[in-house]
């Protein structure tokens, strides 16, 4: 999805910017790659900076209610410092490397709701304009495919998934969100809880699995949520469904000690990393659901079982954006 951009600060016979992504979609810490072409305006500019956003619908809670806005949550200078003269095209083509942190958007192709977006910020003559606008496709690193595979193997499936504003304590997280995969559970975890939610927090040396549950209540006593943290290293070779079947009755069963590759960590009642006030929205594609169950979560997402008003609601986003900022 790409958009050319007259730079409106410059009014008419300015410059015109296209960035175009390499095909393909990337992977948290790894490279994106792409060029930024330039059509020169009516007269010579000069060029002071080229700088490349990366964009993220966030959805934050307040006393209010909840909210959704745009977060900008890493910056790159890829060009500037040269004269574009009147109708001279010329492309800059730029290599950054993503956050590790950065929220996987995609499962085997298909959309899982996530909005991430590269936006084009041109510096000419003292002005600025937001020049271009892109969507970004985020595939998971190889752990993560693995561990979400391991959860459609046991049953679980894909419910929905959002970007939530805010930092899970006690856990290296560097971005200001994070990301939610919400599951439905397994057939035989179904009486014990109503969802799990799957957090993936990577880092050059592995990843964190922050693992929630929001565990039903009994006949005296209300429903919580309970709180889990493992971590796995990047190369790690394991029987994930095992692995991921433990972590989850560690997680269920009782308020016990959880001990994840790298460190022990608590089990513990969870306050402070968000408070759905006894009821949990779906984020983007709200209602949607992937069905998965014996055949693996990936595989129902390939399936093409994910509903179009996800992928609806990604085009719509940068539709928006692009009548909002024209």
């Amino acid at each position: 999805m790409v958009f050319k951009r007259l730079l409106g600060s410059l009014g008419v016979g300015g410059p015109t910017v296209d960035t175009v992504l390499d095909p393909g979609a990337a992977r948290p810490g790894g490279a994106l790659t792409g060029q930024v072409h330039l059509e020169g305006g009516q007269a010579d500019f000069d060029i002071e900076h080229i700088t490349l956003e990366l964009v993220a619908r966030v959805e934050a809670e307040h006393a209010e209610g909840e909210s959704e806005g745009v977060v900008t949550f890493e910056r790159f200078t890829v060009g500037g410092g040269f004269r574009l003269a009147a109708g001279q095209r010329q492309s800059v083509p730029f290599t950054v490397t993503l956050p590790w942190e950065t929220p996987v958007t995609e499962l085997h192709g298909q959309h899982l709701g996530i909005v991430l977006g590269v936006r084009t910020e041109l510096a000419v003559a003292g002005a600025r304009d937001k020049g271009d606008l892109d969507q970004l496709s985020v595939a998971p690193l190889p752990v993560q495919e693995a561990i979400l595979e391991a959860f459609g193997q046991l049953g679980f499936g894909f419910r929905s998934a959002d970007l939530e504003y805010g930092h899970i304590a006690g856990t290296g997280q560097r971005l200001p969100f994070y990301q939610e995969i919400e599951l439905t559970p397994a057939p035989r975890y179904a009486h014990q809880v109503d969802e799990i939610e799957v957090t993936f927090l990577a880092n050059p040396g592995g990843v964190e699995v922050v693992l929630e549950a929001d565990k039903r209540g009994g006949l005296f006593s209300g429903g919580h949520d309970a709180l889990t943290r493992f971590t796995v290293g990047h190369d790690d070779s394991r029987d994930w469904n095992a692995e991921v079947d433990a972590w989850v009755r560690q997680l269920t069963e009782r308020h016990g000690g959880a001990h994840g590759h790298g460190g022990p960590y608590a089990v513990h009642d969870h306050h402070g990393h968000h408070d759905h006030g006894g009821h949990h929205r779906s984020g983007p594609g709200m209602g949607t659901a992937v069905a998965a169950g014996a055949a693996g979560l990936a595989v129902g997402v390939a399936g093409g079982m994910i509903a179009a008003e996800v992928v609806d609601e990604v085009g719509d986003f940068f539709e928006g954006d692009e009548e909002d900022e024209g």
